[in-house]
């Protein structure tokens, strides 16, 4: 064998050496990393059950307030937010016939206007009950007639809440409920369910019924007509077993949980547990487990492959050698 051939053979090997120990290096940079998973226990706390859905504040009794006699609006005693009694008078006015005689003896003096004003006494408009003016439509001189409207009264503001047809089963007289307004996001109220209609509104193609929740207390931003968010409670359970919610999978139609096999943190095996109730994050743990019992959350946090921490690789780096 010359010498060229020699070189030749000596040069595939290398070739094939290089090769080889770049795939190899290529193949442990690429491969997938180890799943890690994370130890937690179970803990005892409040779980709820709860149906959410929307509504709007109303009165519970709206009552518009009209006048017996058509006249003149002479003197209004009441604003917009004022609480008013039973019997308070709400304004003062004149008659057609009282307004055109005072007219009349406005021109003669004031004598003569004075009289009449003793004699012809004003028309005086009354609350029916105690309650809150919501709207005032009237000023001080406008001429009305008896079908105007003249107040509205509200006797207290409560939520109206809209129910889908397929949860109205669940919701039951004197459950609690919480209350939130769009305008103050930063304002919860807690609220009694009071009544349930009796017929359904069709609402977007669907089907719903109105819900009466009445407020434990009223803030003075209430207004009639906000919109607002109801979480009826449906059912709650102090000292429940709890899980959070991607701790519990479901294998063969089965809930069951991970859990070590061995001292191995990598291989596990599949708890079946019993589960109850669940709210946005947690579960509850019916059987199955205890407050002792070691569970293993799957950790998803992302990480290139052959890095430790993992890097950006679209990321501008510092000191980069040029070529």
């Amino acid at each position: 064998m010359d010498k060229r051939n020699k070189l030749l053979i000596w040069g595939i090997a290398i070739v094939v050496t290089a090769c080889g120990v770049g795939g190899f290096l290529y193949l442990k940079s690429t491969r997938a990393p180890e799943q890690r998973y994370t130890e937690i226990r179970p803990s005892r706390g409040r779980i709820s059950s709860s149906v959410s859905t929307t509504g709007a504040v109303e009165p519970r009794n709206r009552l518009k307030i009209k006048s017996a006699v058509g006249g003149r609006i002479e003197e209004i005693r009441v604003g917009e937010g004022e609480l008013v009694t039973k019997g308070q008078i709400l304004a003062l006015l004149s008659s057609t016939e009282r307004a055109a005689l005072l007219d009349a003896a406005k021109l003669q003096g004031k004598s003569e206007q004075a009289y009449w004003q003793n004699v012809y006494k004003e028309t005086a408009v009354i609350s029916p009950m105690t309650g809150q003016v919501i709207v005032r439509s009237i000023d001080p001189g406008q001429t009305v007639t008896t079908s105007d409207s003249l107040f509205v009264l509200s006797d207290r503001l409560i939520v109206k809440a809209y129910v889908d047809e397929t949860d109205i089963g669940r919701v039951k007289l004197g459950q609690t409920a919480r209350i939130g307004l769009d305008a103050y996001p930063d304002i919860r109220v807690n609220g009694i369910v009071a009544h349930i209609y009796y017929e359904s509104h069709l609402q977007n193609n669907v089907n719903i019924y109105y819900v009466d929740v009445i407020p434990e207390r009223v803030p003075d931003v209430f207004r009639s007509g906000m919109s607002a968010n109801i979480d009826i409670i449906v059912e709650q359970k102090e000292n429940a077993l709890l899980l959070p919610l991607n701790a519990v999978q479901s294998r063969n139609g089965a809930a069951v949980v991970m859990q070590k096999r061995g001292d191995s943190q990598q291989e596990v095996s599949y708890k079946p547990v019993r589960t109850g109730m669940q709210d946005a994050s947690n579960i509850e743990i019916l059987d199955g487990l205890t407050v002792n019992s070691v569970v293993l959350l799957a950790d998803t946090t992302f990480v290139l492959p052959g890095k430790k921490g993992g890097s950006n690789p679209f990321m501008p780096q510092r000191n980069r050698s040029k070529k």
